[in-house]
């Protein structure tokens, strides 16, 4: 017996579409989470979005802001001084992503409008480039100097603990206000009152620079598994955190910009995205393709002989290309993944391109001879064609097929790994720059193979 899951958002909105006081409805949504809330907004009407937007307390319509992915479009709607203390009640990052989608004129009015901290904060975040770590980290964090004994920096804690609520992992600063380590808040609170802080504390706590670009620093990230990693300026100040909510954001960011690159885009596209931006995007990949097809189609024209002489070679041209293109994406697939690792030696790149030459050439032998036996008996059978003259022909595309997924392998693996070296992202080796690549090699492959094999060799016409 399986058990319906509640359906929240259908609750949200019965509730604020009934005839109930803002007062109760306000206290109803307190049991829903935000993100719940949030859904919800696209399905309201500009009438329902304003008496939620009076019905909810500031504290809780940030909360809401933060999960809401139309966010940007909400806020239009609202006065500024009332948007400003919605943004000053955000976290900091999020606020800050938030004001990176207005535009120059009311991004400067609402910072205006916000309190000397949160301004300076804010434009602080929205300095950094999008690809770099310290965009995506929060102001939201503790802060105790090294100097002091367990029970002034809980006391210090608790008076911070009012504003920051990240608390579950403390950072600790030295008499110049460098950053010295970090101490869990479970450490502090067991550890003897009297004892120094110093004896807690974990120097050896990882961190990254603001500067530094976000794939250079998620094996890291990643790695240690912490709640919270401190970002420093290059002076080794704290300017700020990545939380591991910010970990899984940054990850998925990534995981969409490399699978849009996968597929031959630029960036990343959403459902909301202008046409126009979205074939900016695109247009660039499809040039270079258009050109690398032209390449393919001029070959094929050089074996226009070879065609009229065994017009039914054609005929499995696209199984050919078709088979070549998939497995050189799977290899492009798993090199990404191993080149993630930037700890990979020399030798282990080697072993990578040796076993999928390997993987490769077996899957080729396999398929290759299932298609020297189905291919024969399909043109004997279905073509009116001699035994030997069938099997003459299944044998070339059997060893085209070979042949063709061995270089297709190695094309997969070796490009992206070239790329990686000379310090290109290898997800630009997109899938179908691969796929056309391999299109040109099995061409060649197919045709060259039956010029010589069946042309000049066998002399089959």
């Amino acid at each position: 017996m399986t058990m319906n899951k509640p359906d929240f958002e259908k609750d949200i909105l019965e509730l604020l579409r009934s005839r109930r006081s803002p007062s109760v409805i306000r206290q109803e949504l307190e049991n829903f989470h935000a993100n719940d809330i949030a859904a919800i907004l696209p399905d309201l009407t500009a009438r329902e979005q304003e008496n939620l937007f009076h019905t909810l307390s500031l504290d809780r319509l940030a909360e809401v802001m933060e999960y809401a992915e139309n966010a940007a479009q909400c806020m239009d709607g609202m006065n500024f001084k009332t948007a400003a203390r919605i943004l000053e009640r955000m976290e900091p990052d999020s606020a800050a992503d938030l004001l990176r989608e207005m535009t120059f004129q009311k991004r400067n009015a609402l910072l205006d409008l916000m309190s000397e901290k949160a301004r300076v904060d804010l434009r602080m975040l929205a300095s950094y480039d999008d690809d770099k770590i310290a965009s995506k980290m929060t102001t939201n964090f503790i802060v105790v100097h090294a100097d002091l004994t367990i029970r002034e920096a809980i006391d210090t804690v608790i008076e911070q603990a009012a504003e920051h609520d990240n608390l579950s992992m403390i950072y600790v600063l030295d008499s110049n206000d460098i950053y010295y380590g970090a101490v869990t808040l479970q450490d502090l609170l067991v550890a003897k009152r009297t004892s120094d802080l110093e004896s807690i504390i974990s120097t050896a706590y990882p961190y990254v620079y603001a500067d530094e670009d976000i794939d250079a620093c998620l094996d890291i990230l990643r790695d240690y598994s912490e709640d919270s990693i401190p970002v420093l300026s290059e002076k080794n100040e704290i300017l700020g955190i990545i939380t591991a909510h910010d970990l899984i954001e940054v990850v998925d960011d990534e995981l969409g910009e490399d699978y849009a690159k996968l597929a031959g885009l630029t960036a990343e596209e959403d459902l909301a995205e202008p046409i126009s931006q979205s074939i900016r995007k695109r247009i660039p990949w499809l040039v270079l393709l258009l050109g690398l097809g032209l390449v393919v189609s001029s070959v094929v024209g050089l074996f226009e002989g070879v065609m009229k002489e065994l017009t039914l070679i054609v005929m499995f041209q696209s199984l050919i290309l078709d088979m070549a293109g998939n497995v050189g994406t799977q290899s492009l697939a798993v090199t990404i993944r191993v080149l993630m690792d930037e700890k990979l030696s020399g030798a282990q790149k080697l072993k990578l391109v040796f076993k999928e030459s390997r993987i490769g050439s077996l899957n080729g032998l396999l398929l290759g001879g299932l298609a020297v036996i189905g291919i024969g008996f399909y043109v004997y059978m279905f073509k009116d064609m001699s035994l030997g003259y069938s099997f003459a022909i299944s044998g070339c595309v059997g060893l085209s097929l070979l042949i063709a997924m061995l270089a297709s392998s190695l094309v997969g693996t070796v490009i992206p790994m070239a790329f990686h070296q000379v310090g290109i992202d290898p997800a630009v080796a997109s899938g179908p720059l691969i796929t056309t690549i391999n299109d040109l090699v099995a061409v060649v492959v197919y045709y060259g193979f039956s010029w010589i094999f069946l042309v000049q060799c066998l002399h089959v016409s």
